[in-house]
């Protein structure tokens, strides 16, 4: 079994998304300008630079995810990868970008297994092997050549000042470098960069990234040189001396993948969000599809029918990501019939609403049945970003665990990430974040690992009204759902929307996740009485979202689970 992380993920993932306000105003969650949201307030300040000199939401998002790079690098940087969305206020479009990690071309179906079968401790989650071929800078260079106003060089120039001249560490920095001290200190190059000669850092003092800023200087000049380039060359050098599997040739044949989002109707709203091999998008519509028009206003925001109804949702739809979901340009995804109101009303028939189903007697349905129902045609961060023009951007990338493999590509300052683990390493063996699978995410060559990045964009009336995402690794798809439902069902505004408690199920393992503020005495009783095995945690996640109110106004909100702040001019 793999060593299992906090679940309060927001400590290795960030939400990444900011327009920010210079260093002196104070922060400004109302606006009809533009607006950014982001988990830390030095890259909300970075993104919020770009709207202010002239440029778009596009601009805004890439200089953000840059500075979370720097200010945040336990939880997302460009040693990773993501997904992000991108919504065109004048065509009312929206695009998907896929730019995760992939599996380099020596990767095998077996490759953390023993001699006798059996999974390697921890060998999917530490050291060079658990690395996959990054993809940030390949998806940020292109969303920015498609869709940015300003200069290339401009919007990395806040990244490296940060990274040049430093900043001073927050308490999730310590937390995270705390609990992954061991590994860090594994590698001379982490150690040096990340503890104080061997000691951890203490909140408040100055973390300066030296090596990583004269990466980053190279990218401004040329951002292929990641992949083709010198820098290409220290990560494939570094690898071949220290076991790991990244060649230059797989650096050279990466390339970011534009995918149609997934979209679906939820009441009057219009709900887009990302499509394998991210599984957020299908199950956020699979669910919205099984709670249908349950008038869930009159139940409750948080009655137990309310609750029940929505934890039966998560357990099926977890229960379908464990055998359908993968790579879709390795497996057949059936998404169509996944996200279809016929399948959702099946699926809705099977739930007792006053008794729970043990998830050992919750399974996906067969594919022949499936089929039947439509055809099928052939730690992480979250930033949100709109501008001016309701342009905007929803993006979530991430090195997956704090700190990801614990291993610095020497003389880069470039932190990989341990994103291997998100493949079914072996069937039925859940992964970090208590996931399971089976041959649809096996481990192939160039083959992307399954995902739960849910950045997320709700229009109405051909409007935007909403752009939402959030960290939480196997949480991200259930919190984005209870976000979502909270701005078009109840009302919420957005800084309630996020800050609200939450609850999670993903099937297995069978049981019931909730804050330990979140709910009282005589909910959890009678949860309990319907079969419901509760669990109480601190807090999980990152989010953070823009809304869009009726008189065209921005509403911005970070997670007070977090230190981000949301920033408007």
């Amino acid at each position: 079994m793999r060593s299992q992380p906090l679940f309060s993920e927001h400590l290795f993932c960030i939400t990444t998304l900011a327009i920010s306000l210079p260093a002196q105003a104070l922060p400004l969650n109302r606006t009809f300008q533009g607006m950014v949201t982001s988990a830390h307030p030095l890259a909300s300040q970075a993104g919020l630079s770009m709207l202010k000199q002239g440029g778009n939401a596009v601009d805004a998002a890439v200089a953000t995810t840059l500075a979370i790079s720097v200010v945040e690098p336990f939880s997302a940087g460009i040693g990773g990868g993501g997904f992000l969305l991108v919504y065109d206020a004048k065509t009312k479009a929206t695009k998907a970008l896929d730019f995760r990690e992939r599996a380099p071309q020596k990767a095998t179906r077996k490759m953390f297994l023993d001699a006798q079968g059996k999974v390697r401790s921890n060998a999917s989650t530490d050291g060079y092997l658990s690395v996959a071929t990054p993809g940030t800078i390949a998806g940020l260079s292109d969303v920015h050549r498609k869709y940015g106003r300003l200069p290339w060089k401009t919007v990395i120039a806040p990244a490296i000042q940060l990274a040049e001249t430093g900043f001073p560490v927050n308490w999730n920095f310590v937390i995270a470098a705390k609990m992954r001290q061991k590994i860090l200190l594994e590698s001379p190059d982490a150690q040096k960069i990340f503890t104080k000669n061997g000691k951890p850092y203490q909140i408040g003092e100055l973390l300066i990234q030296s090596e990583l800023a004269a990466t980053l200087r190279s990218l401004a000049q040329n951002p292929n040189n990641f992949y083709t380039g010198g820098i290409a060359d220290a990560i494939a050098i570094d690898m071949a001396k220290n076991g790991g599997l990244i060649t230059r040739e797989d650096l050279q044949k990466y390339r970011p993948i534009w995918r149609d989002p997934i979209c679906g109707n939820f009441r009057k709203a219009r709900v887009c969000s990302m499509p394998p091999p991210s599984s957020g998008g299908v199950h956020l519509l699979q669910m919205l599809n099984i709670l249908g028009d349950t008038d869930l206003k009159a139940l409750g925001w948080r009655s137990p029918d309310t609750l029940h109804l929505l934890v039966e949702a998560m357990r099926i739809a977890y229960a379908d990501r464990a055998t359908y979901l993968g790579d879709p340009d390795f497996v057949k995804v059936p998404v169509r019939s996944l996200i279809s109101p016929a399948y959702a009303q099946k699926r809705r028939q099977e739930i007792n609403p006053k008794k729970a189903i043990p998830s050992s007697q919750v399974k996906a349905i067969a594919p022949a049945i499936l089929q039947q129902l439509t055809q099928e045609s052939s730690d992480t961060s979250h930033l949100t970003v709109v501008d001016k023009d309701r342009n905007a951007v929803s993006l979530t990338f991430t090195i997956n665990l704090g700190f990801g493999s614990g291993r610095v590509a020497k003389g880069t300052g470039i932190l990989l990430n341990n994103e291997m683990d998100d493949f079914a390493i072996a069937p039925n063996t859940p992964n970090a974040f208590g996931l399971v699978g089976g041959d649809a995410n096996a481990i192939a060559p160039f083959k992307t690992p399954l995902s739960s990045m849910t950045p997320t964009i709700v229009t109405e009336n051909g409007r935007l009204r909403l752009a939402v995402g959030s960290p939480g690794g196997s949480t991200i798809i259930t919190t984005v759902l209870q976000i979502v439902l909270n701005v078009l069902v109840y009302d919420m505004d957005a800084q309630r929307a996020v800050s609200a408690p939450r609850i999670h199920h993903q099937w297995l393992p069978d049981r019931l996740l909730v804050e330990s503020w979140g709910l009282d005495t005589l909910t959890l009783e009678e949860l309990r009485r319907r079969g419901h095995q509760i669990e109480e945690r601190s807090g999980w996640g990152n989010a953070n979202a823009i809304v869009v109110l009726p008189d065209g106004s921005l509403e911005g909100a970070a997670d007070p689970r977090g230190e981000g702040a949301a920033y408007g001019f």
